[in-house]
C-alpha cells in the first residue's frame, strides 16, 4: 500500500516535470538583446538633422538684419529748406575820379586834352571833358587837336548841347580832377564790370601822349594807375619831339579811383 502511493508521488512529479519543460522549450534557447550599456553610442547617437544643426549652430543667434531707413535729402545750406531766393543784381552807386597834374605850355598847338571813357568792347560810354578850343570848331583848322577823342565822340556830328556840356577852358597849371558819375551818355547807370579811362593832351602839333587805364566797377574800391602812350611825329614845318621835350610834362601821372557809394 505504501508502495503503491510512493510509487503514484513520482509519476506525478516526472509528469510535472514533463509538463514544465514543454511549457518553457520555445524560449530556453533564446537569448535576450543585451541592454547597451550607458553612455554608449547607441544612446548618444544624434539624428542627422539634428546633428547638422549642432555642428553649424553658433553660439549666438544672428541679429536680424534692420531694414535702412529712408533717407532726406540734404538742403542747401542756410536755406531751412525753404527756396533760395535769386540775389538782386548789382547796382553801381559813387563815382570815379580822375586826377593829374596840368603844366600849361607856351607856344602854339598845345595845351589841348580830353577826357573819357570806353566799356571793354571799346564802345564811347561818355566823354567828360573837352578842351574847348578844339571842341568849339578848333578841330577844323588843326584836325590833330585830341584828334582820337574827337573821332571817337563823332564831334563833327555832335550836337552844339553835347559839345558844350563836355567842353570847358584850358586850365592853369595845378591838380586837375574830372569826376564819372558812373552813367552813360543817357543818363543810366552803367552796369558792373571793366571800363577803361582815357587822357588825351595834344603836347604839340602832332605830338600828343595818350593815358589809359582800366579798372573793375562792383562791389570793391579800387585804384589804378594810368599808362602814358607817347607820340612823336613831325609836321611840316616843326620837328618831333623826344622823350627829353619838355611838353612831355603837360599831363603828368594819371591816377584813376572807383569810390563806393551807399547800395
Amino acid at each position: 500500500m505504501k508502495k503503491t502511493r510512493l510509487l503514484s508521488c513520482v509519476l506525478i512529479a516526472v509528469l510535472l516535470a514533463s509538463l514544465c519543460a514543454c511549457a518553457g522549450g520555445g524560449r530556453r534557447n533564446e537569448t535576450p538583446a543585451p541592454s547597451p550599456p550607458l553612455g554608449s553610442a547607441a544612446q548618444t547617437e544624434t539624428p542627422p538633422s539634428a546633428q547638422g544643426n549642432t555642428s553649424t549652430q553658433p553660439s549666438t543667434l544672428p541679429s536680424t538684419p534692420s531694414t535702412p531707413l529712408p533717407t532726406t535729402p540734404a538742403q542747401p545750406p542756410g536755406d531751412g529748406g525753404n527756396t533760395v531766393e535769386p540775389t538782386a543784381p548789382l547796382v553801381l552807386s559813387g563815382e570815379v575820379t580822375i586826377t593829374f597834374e596840368f603844366v600849361r605850355q607856351t607856344g602854339p598847338a598845345s595845351n589841348q586834352y580830353a577826357v573819357w571813357i570806353e566799356d571793354a568792347d571799346g564802345r564811347l560810354v561818355k566823354s567828360l571833358y573837352a578842351s574847348r578850343w578844339t571842341a568849339d570848331g578848333g578841330y577844323r583848322t588843326r584836325p590833330d587837336s585830341i584828334a582820337l577823342w574827337a573821332e571817337i565822340a563823332g564831334l563833327a556830328s555832335m550836337p552844339k548841347p553835347e559839345v558844350d556840356a563836355v567842353s570847358g577852358a584850358t586850365p592853369q597849371t595845378g591838380i586837375q580832377t574830372h569826376t564819372w558819375d558812373l552813367t552813360d551818355g543817357n543818363g543810366d547807370i552803367v552796369s558792373p564790370g571793366e571800363y577803361i579811362i582815357y587822357v588825351e593832351g595834344t603836347l604839340r602839333w602832332k605830338n600828343y601822349v595818350l593815358y589809359s587805364g582800366v579798372i573793375e566797377l562792383g562791389s570793391t574800391p579800387v585804384t589804378v594807375q594810368a599808362v602814358a602812350q607817347f607820340v612823336y611825329e613831325a609836321s611840316d614845318r616843326y620837328d618831333a619831339l623826344t622823350s627829353s621835350s619838355p611838353e612831355n610834362a603837360m599831363i603828368g601821372s594819371v591816377t584813376v579811383s572807383f569810390t563806393q557809394g551807399g547800395y
